[in-house]
């Protein structure tokens, strides 16, 4: 060796034991024959006992397989390992360093030790920093979420309290898309989701600074979606209550326009409960409560508008809460009754049938109206088990009826079906177990659902023609007050068509309403349907009715809904009394 070849060797001696990285070589069982300065810095930790004799051992508790991949790699030479992070150790004195470890010939390795603490941190900020914009953020959407806009009502409401200012300038509205589920039930969730995104869009595209619904707002307003089918906006620095009420009608208005999906039209309707400022009681949480609370009650009033928030709602939420759990409880402890109104012949008096209702015998309460607990069952559930219940026990009464009242037996039982049953694939073998079970001829069966729901899509539509398949007939329910129109009913496979008691009302009085109603009896029958009259109360409705052509009546002018053995004697009567109660006439 030369002289300058001797100094350039003291030289990358010199060198490698400053490098700023770790460097190692062992043999090929790891046992270390050179190690620099930084080497062993950094592989101190994990050498407890101060023992840097051999790599394998080093590694032991962090890297066990390192001696098996070393005997594993076959190759005179190569890397057989690249990029390895371990941890040296645990608080202020830890850090994160890369192992690289390189096969040189047969019985030597090469290994390369870096610190990359401060690359790990960087990069777990990074991380943490996206984390936390991930958690505010709704992931179908991209809009922010709950937590964003409970984190700044809760900023807000400590600061109005600190400073003192007045609580009447901001509001939070809480908006939920009307019957939503029935457009996942009739779409699928594929454009239910799709929906959620468009509506996201219109929000925030109305919401936007430059808009003119926050012209005048100091701060842009908030909107979140909450979850499902929810959605929230916060606004602040509002100049008064009626500025709130505004951007209230103004969502309903914009986000109940139609929209397109997959190239189909969707109509949406949407509530929204709004609580100002100086209704804002108790935390972030509460004041989102209240106005789920008032978006709730817009939905009972119909859905499609908006509900200022008052405390007398926490009450009557309540009181909802409370007759849920207790309608478990009645479904358990066969509080629910089986009520059935006569149908009737109008130009004969017959009874041909009768419709049966639920009624609920509360043990506290006494007879609760099914108007205060059928849209509690419908949004619990629970409409599947009182569905089901009231089919079976009308069922097992009509056929007893049948096998024991000879002539006075009513000729059709007519059960409602509620939107969840129609959309519940279970529905076709609950009717048919209820008809086997019961004994009763299906043709004897019939099911009535509403205008509404029956001109809903393929999916409502394709299970009306499965329980026609079971010999059941259909009756179209409320006609009159839903989505459907003359010209669209030989479209709905019913047989029978029920005008609503809003239109009979009126009869006698209203020209226009005798002209509908003289309009669905003659399509009905050109259709080969049948028509029943709701809700006829005076004998002089039951006559033009009659004239109009109607042939069933159903209401308190023959009797009210009736308990079964009341009902039994009120068929037994009507039979003896037969020829004297075909009184109605039809005018001169």
């Amino acid at each position: 060796m030369t002289a300058q070849q001797g100094e350039d060797y003291e030289n990358l001696i010199q060198f490698l034991y400053q490098a700023p990285i770790g460097l190692i070589q062992t043999t090929r069982a790891g046992d270390i024959s050179m190690m620099n300065p930084m080497a062993a810095q950094l592989l101190m930790p994990l050498a407890p006992q101060g023992d840097l004799d051999n790599l394998f051992d080093i590694f032991q508790f962090v890297a066990p397989q390192l001696r098996e991949l070393v005997n594993a790699f076959t190759a005179d030479s190569g890397m057989v390992l690249d990029g390895l992070r371990v941890s040296t150790g645990t608080g202020a004195q830890a850090c994160t360093v890369s192992l690289r470890l390189l096969k040189l010939r047969e019985s030597a390795l090469m290994a390369s030790v870096t610190d990359v603490s401060a690359a790990v941190g960087r990069e777990e900020r990074r991380l943490a920093l996206q984390l936390g914009e991930a958690a505010r953020i709704d992931s179908l959407t991209a809009m922010a979420n709950r937590a964003v806009v409970l984190d700044r009502l809760t900023h807000l409401l400590s600061d109005n309290r600190s400073a003192g200012v007045r609580d009447e300038n901001f509001a939070v509205l809480f908006l939920n898309c009307d019957r939503f589920q029935r457009i996942n039930d009739t779409y699928g969730r594929a454009a239910g989701d799709e929906l959620l995104r468009r509506i996201a869009a219109r929000l925030n595209s109305v919401l936007r600074p430059q808009d003119s619904l926050d012209s005048g707002f100091a701060r842009p307003p908030t909107a979140a979606r909450l979850g499902s089918d929810e959605f929230a906006v916060l606004l602040e620095d509002l100049y008064s209550l009626d500025d709130a009420r505004s951007v209230g009608q103004r969502l309903v208005d914009l986000v109940g326009e139609p929209y397109r999906v997959d190239g189909r039209q969707i109509d949406v309707s949407v509530s929204v409960g709004i609580v100002p400022g100086n209704r804002a009681i108790g935390h972030a949480d509460d004041v989102l409560h209240n106005a789920s609370i008032a978006m709730r009650e817009a939905k009972l009033a119909g859905g499609g508008r908006w509900v200022l928030f008052e405390p007398a709602m926490r009450e009557r939420a309540a009181l909802r809460g409370s007759l849920e759990f207790e309608l478990r409880q009645a479904l358990e402890q066969q509080q629910l009754l089986v009520v059935y109104q006569p149908l009737v012949d109008l130009a004969d008096g017959r009874c041909t049938g009768v419709e049966a209702l639920v009624r609920w015998q509360h043990p506290q309460r006494g007879m609760v109206s099914p108007v205060a607990f059928i849209g509690i069952a419908e949004e619990t559930g629970l409409i599947h088990a009182l569905g089901e219940f009231v089919l079976n026990t009308a069922c097992r009464q009509f056929a007893s009826w049948s096998l024991n009242l000879a002539g006075a037996s009513p000729q059709q039982l007519a059960v409602n079906l509620s939107r969840a049953q129609l959309t519940d694939p279970g529905i076709i073998e609950m009717v048919r177990k209820a008809l086997s079970g019961s004994g009763l001829d299906a043709r004897r069966l019939k099911l009535e659902v509403t205008e509404s729901l029956a001109a809903q899509g393929d999916l409502v539509q394709q299970r009306l023609h499965d329980l026609k398949a079971l010999g059941v007939s259909l009756a179209l329910d409320d006609f009159g007050t839903g989505y459907s129109s003359l010209s669209s009913l030989h479209q709905l496979p019913v047989d029978v068509v029920k005008i609503d008691r809003s239109f009979v009302s009126q009869v006698e009085t209203s020209a226009h309403h005798r002209v509908l109603i003289q309009a669905t009896i003659n399509v009905a029958a050109s259709l080969g349907m049948g028509t029943v009259s709701e809700g006829i109360e005076t004998e002089g409705q039951a006559a033009i009715l009659m004239t109009l052509g109607c042939q069933t009546g159903q209401g308190y002018l023959f009797s009210r809904p009736l308990l079964a053995d009341d009902a039994t004697r009120w068929l037994i009567e009507r039979d003896r009394r037969l020829p004297a109660a075909a009184m109605i006439k039809a005018p001169a």
